[in-house]
Protein backbone atom coordinates (compact mmCIF):
# COMPACT_ATOMS: atom_id res chain seq x y z
CA UNK A 1 0.00 0.00 0.00
CA UNK A 2 1.23 3.48 -1.00
CA UNK A 3 0.74 6.33 1.41
CA UNK A 4 1.06 9.97 -0.24
CA UNK A 5 2.12 12.71 2.74
CA UNK A 6 1.31 16.26 1.78
CA UNK A 7 2.82 18.76 3.53
CA UNK A 8 0.38 21.07 5.58
CA UNK A 9 0.66 24.65 5.16
CA UNK A 10 2.06 26.36 8.79
CA UNK A 11 -0.43 27.92 10.51
CA UNK A 12 0.16 31.63 11.42
CA UNK A 13 1.16 32.19 14.64
CA UNK A 14 -1.22 34.42 16.73
CA UNK A 15 0.32 37.64 18.02
CA UNK A 16 -1.27 38.14 21.19
CA UNK A 17 0.86 40.89 22.69
CA UNK A 18 0.66 42.56 19.23
CA UNK A 19 -3.37 41.84 19.68
CA UNK A 20 -3.48 42.89 23.65
CA UNK A 21 -1.63 46.55 23.02
CA UNK A 22 -3.90 47.23 20.45
CA UNK A 23 -6.95 46.75 22.20
CA UNK A 24 -5.09 48.97 25.16
CA UNK A 25 -4.98 51.54 22.77
CA UNK A 26 -7.67 51.81 21.62
CA UNK A 27 -9.34 51.54 25.29
CA UNK A 28 -6.87 54.58 26.37
CA UNK A 29 -7.64 56.56 23.59
CA UNK A 30 -11.40 56.09 23.82
CA UNK A 31 -11.28 57.60 27.59
CA UNK A 32 -8.97 59.94 26.38
CA UNK A 33 -12.08 61.33 23.67
CA UNK A 34 -14.77 60.60 26.25
CA UNK A 35 -12.73 63.44 28.90
CA UNK A 36 -11.56 65.85 26.12
CA UNK A 37 -14.98 66.23 24.27
CA UNK A 38 -16.79 68.22 26.81
CA UNK A 39 -14.07 70.57 27.08
CA UNK A 40 -13.39 70.67 23.22
CA UNK A 41 -17.05 71.52 22.09
CA UNK A 42 -17.91 73.51 25.33
CA UNK A 43 -14.79 75.43 23.33
CA UNK A 44 -15.79 75.28 20.14
CA UNK A 45 -19.82 75.84 20.42
CA UNK A 46 -20.17 77.81 23.30
CA UNK A 47 -17.59 80.79 21.50
CA UNK A 48 -20.42 83.38 21.71
CA UNK A 49 -20.77 83.46 25.31
CA UNK A 50 -17.34 84.80 25.82
CA UNK A 51 -17.46 87.78 27.05
CA UNK A 52 -14.65 90.80 27.87
CA UNK A 53 -12.85 90.78 31.20
CA UNK A 54 -14.25 93.34 33.58
CA UNK A 55 -10.45 94.56 35.23
CA UNK A 56 -11.17 93.58 39.34
CA UNK A 57 -11.21 96.56 41.31
CA UNK A 58 -10.60 96.60 45.37
CA UNK A 59 -10.93 99.19 48.08
CA UNK A 60 -8.54 100.24 50.20
CA UNK A 61 -10.69 98.56 52.73
CA UNK A 62 -10.65 95.09 51.49
CA UNK A 63 -7.05 94.90 50.71
CA UNK A 64 -6.10 93.59 54.10
CA UNK A 65 -8.84 90.99 54.13
CA UNK A 66 -7.88 90.06 50.25
CA UNK A 67 -4.33 89.18 51.63
CA UNK A 68 -5.56 86.11 53.64
CA UNK A 69 -7.29 84.74 50.41
CA UNK A 70 -4.43 85.71 47.56
CA UNK A 71 -2.13 82.88 48.30
CA UNK A 72 -4.72 80.09 47.72
CA UNK A 73 -6.16 81.64 44.74
CA UNK A 74 -2.82 83.24 42.71
CA UNK A 75 -3.41 80.48 40.31
CA UNK A 76 -6.98 81.69 39.36
CA UNK A 77 -5.82 83.75 36.67
CA UNK A 78 -5.32 81.25 34.53
CA UNK A 79 -5.24 77.05 33.43
CA UNK A 80 -2.49 76.38 35.91
CA UNK A 81 -4.83 75.78 39.11
CA UNK A 82 -2.54 73.59 40.99
CA UNK A 83 -3.06 73.73 45.00
CA UNK A 84 -5.70 75.63 44.56
CA UNK A 85 -9.05 74.40 46.79
CA UNK A 86 -11.72 75.61 44.39
CA UNK A 87 -14.23 74.08 46.72
CA UNK A 88 -13.95 76.85 48.98
CA UNK A 89 -15.47 79.93 47.77
CA UNK A 90 -13.82 82.30 49.83
CA UNK A 91 -10.93 81.64 47.05
CA UNK A 92 -13.16 82.18 43.70
CA UNK A 93 -12.82 86.11 44.08
CA UNK A 94 -9.76 86.79 46.40
CA UNK A 95 -9.54 90.81 45.46
CA UNK A 96 -13.48 90.71 46.45
CA UNK A 97 -13.86 88.74 49.67
CA UNK A 98 -17.20 87.49 50.65
CA UNK A 99 -19.10 89.42 53.63
CA UNK A 100 -19.95 87.47 56.44
CA UNK A 101 -23.40 89.12 57.11
CA UNK A 102 -26.11 88.13 59.59
CA UNK A 103 -29.70 87.58 58.22
CA UNK A 104 -32.35 86.09 59.62
CA UNK A 105 -32.70 83.50 56.94
CA UNK A 106 -29.36 82.11 56.18
CA UNK A 107 -30.34 79.79 54.17
CA UNK A 108 -32.87 78.99 50.98
CA UNK A 109 -33.34 76.39 48.04
CA UNK A 110 -32.83 76.63 44.43
CA UNK A 111 -34.19 74.66 41.98
CA UNK A 112 -33.63 74.34 37.83
CA UNK A 113 -36.18 71.85 36.48
CA UNK A 114 -34.76 71.56 32.82
CA UNK A 115 -31.36 70.27 34.87
CA UNK A 116 -33.59 68.31 36.89
CA UNK A 117 -31.92 70.34 40.02
CA UNK A 118 -34.91 70.22 43.01
CA UNK A 119 -34.50 72.20 46.38
CA UNK A 120 -30.85 72.30 46.38
CA UNK A 121 -29.80 74.03 49.82
CA UNK A 122 -27.76 77.19 49.50
CA UNK A 123 -26.04 78.78 52.40
CA UNK A 124 -25.45 82.35 52.73
CA UNK A 125 -22.07 83.32 53.06
CA UNK A 126 -20.83 79.70 52.86
CA UNK A 127 -17.75 78.00 52.68
CA UNK A 128 -18.25 74.42 51.61
CA UNK A 129 -19.08 74.13 48.02
CA UNK A 130 -18.97 70.02 48.68
CA UNK A 131 -22.11 70.70 51.24
CA UNK A 132 -24.40 73.25 49.34
CA UNK A 133 -24.31 76.21 46.95
CA UNK A 134 -22.84 79.27 48.34
CA UNK A 135 -24.66 82.87 48.10
CA UNK A 136 -21.92 85.58 47.91
CA UNK A 137 -21.93 87.39 51.34
CA UNK A 138 -22.69 90.62 50.06
CA UNK A 139 -25.04 90.15 47.25
CA UNK A 140 -28.48 90.70 47.05
CA UNK A 141 -30.75 88.56 48.45
CA UNK A 142 -33.70 86.76 46.17
CA UNK A 143 -36.66 88.86 46.25
CA UNK A 144 -35.49 91.99 46.41
CA UNK A 145 -33.65 94.42 44.35
CA UNK A 146 -29.94 93.92 43.41
CA UNK A 147 -27.70 90.68 41.81
CA UNK A 148 -27.95 87.61 44.28
CA UNK A 149 -24.59 85.50 43.50
CA UNK A 150 -24.76 82.43 43.78
CA UNK A 151 -21.77 79.44 43.26
CA UNK A 152 -22.10 76.12 42.38
CA UNK A 153 -19.07 73.12 41.66
CA UNK A 154 -18.39 71.36 38.69
CA UNK A 155 -16.94 68.53 37.19
CA UNK A 156 -17.04 66.90 33.71
CA UNK A 157 -20.67 66.65 32.78
CA UNK A 158 -20.52 62.75 32.54
CA UNK A 159 -20.54 62.50 36.67
CA UNK A 160 -23.48 65.00 36.70
CA UNK A 161 -25.63 64.10 39.56
CA UNK A 162 -27.97 66.94 40.75
CA UNK A 163 -28.12 65.93 44.54
CA UNK A 164 -24.50 65.71 45.09
CA UNK A 165 -23.08 69.42 45.40
CA UNK A 166 -19.27 68.30 44.23
CA UNK A 167 -21.06 67.94 40.49
CA UNK A 168 -24.25 69.72 40.48
CA UNK A 169 -23.73 73.01 38.46
CA UNK A 170 -21.83 70.02 35.64
CA UNK A 171 -24.50 71.13 32.77
CA UNK A 172 -25.23 74.54 33.94
CA UNK A 173 -23.81 75.33 30.39
CA UNK A 174 -26.83 73.55 28.72
CA UNK A 175 -29.23 76.61 29.70
CA UNK A 176 -30.78 78.71 27.07
CA UNK A 177 -32.35 81.94 27.29
CA UNK A 178 -35.74 82.07 28.84
CA UNK A 179 -35.45 78.78 30.55
CA UNK A 180 -36.79 78.55 34.48
CA UNK A 181 -35.04 79.38 37.59
CA UNK A 182 -37.02 78.91 41.01
CA UNK A 183 -35.85 80.08 44.59
CA UNK A 184 -37.63 79.46 47.64
CA UNK A 185 -36.21 82.38 50.12
CA UNK A 186 -38.28 82.72 53.50
CA UNK A 187 -41.33 80.71 52.18
CA UNK A 188 -41.82 82.22 49.84
CA UNK A 189 -41.10 81.26 45.88
CA UNK A 190 -40.05 83.34 43.39
CA UNK A 191 -39.59 82.39 39.78
CA UNK A 192 -36.86 84.07 37.34
CA UNK A 193 -36.04 83.72 33.99
CA UNK A 194 -32.85 83.61 32.28
CA UNK A 195 -31.98 86.43 30.00
CA UNK A 196 -27.79 86.19 30.08
CA UNK A 197 -25.01 83.71 29.56
CA UNK A 198 -21.36 84.97 29.56
CA UNK A 199 -18.26 83.12 30.01
CA UNK A 200 -15.65 85.38 31.97
CA UNK A 201 -11.81 85.15 33.59
CA UNK A 202 -11.42 83.61 36.69
CA UNK A 203 -10.30 87.07 37.90
CA UNK A 204 -13.47 89.01 36.03
CA UNK A 205 -15.82 90.77 38.99
CA UNK A 206 -18.99 91.15 36.67
CA UNK A 207 -21.10 88.55 38.18
CA UNK A 208 -20.87 90.48 41.57
CA UNK A 209 -21.89 93.96 40.15
CA UNK A 210 -25.51 94.76 41.21
CA UNK A 211 -28.70 96.13 40.12
CA UNK A 212 -30.82 97.85 41.93
CA UNK A 213 -33.66 98.22 39.16
CA UNK A 214 -35.06 95.20 39.96
CA UNK A 215 -34.62 91.63 41.49
CA UNK A 216 -31.80 89.75 39.88
CA UNK A 217 -29.24 85.84 40.14
CA UNK A 218 -26.10 85.31 38.80
CA UNK A 219 -25.51 81.59 39.15
CA UNK A 220 -21.40 81.14 38.65
CA UNK A 221 -19.72 77.95 38.27
CA UNK A 222 -16.20 76.68 36.46
CA UNK A 223 -15.57 75.98 32.62
CA UNK A 224 -15.19 74.09 30.37
CA UNK A 225 -16.46 71.56 31.88
CA UNK A 226 -14.07 69.45 33.90
CA UNK A 227 -11.27 72.75 34.52
CA UNK A 228 -11.27 75.42 35.96
CA UNK A 229 -10.01 77.69 33.21
CA UNK A 230 -13.34 80.00 33.13
CA UNK A 231 -15.90 81.20 34.65
CA UNK A 232 -19.58 80.75 33.22
CA UNK A 233 -22.09 83.82 34.32
CA UNK A 234 -25.71 82.89 34.18
CA UNK A 235 -27.92 85.72 34.76
CA UNK A 236 -31.68 85.40 35.65
CA UNK A 237 -34.36 87.88 36.25
CA UNK A 238 -37.14 87.93 38.45
CA UNK A 239 -40.25 86.94 37.20
CA UNK A 240 -43.45 89.72 37.88
CA UNK A 241 -47.23 87.88 38.66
Amino acid sequence: MLYQYIKAKPKRPIRRPLIVSFVLMSVGTGILLWVLWPIVSFTIFSAPLFGVTVSPMISTGEVTQAKSVLPQAMAATGPDTIGVDYTNANVWYPTKPQKKVVTQVNSYTLSIPKLNIEHALVLIAGEDLIKSLIHYGGTGLPGEYGNAVIFGHSVLPQFFDPTNYKTIFSTLPTLSIGDDIFITYDGITYKYKVFDMIVRDPNDLAALEQQYDDSYITLVTCVPPGTYWKRLNVKAKLVRI
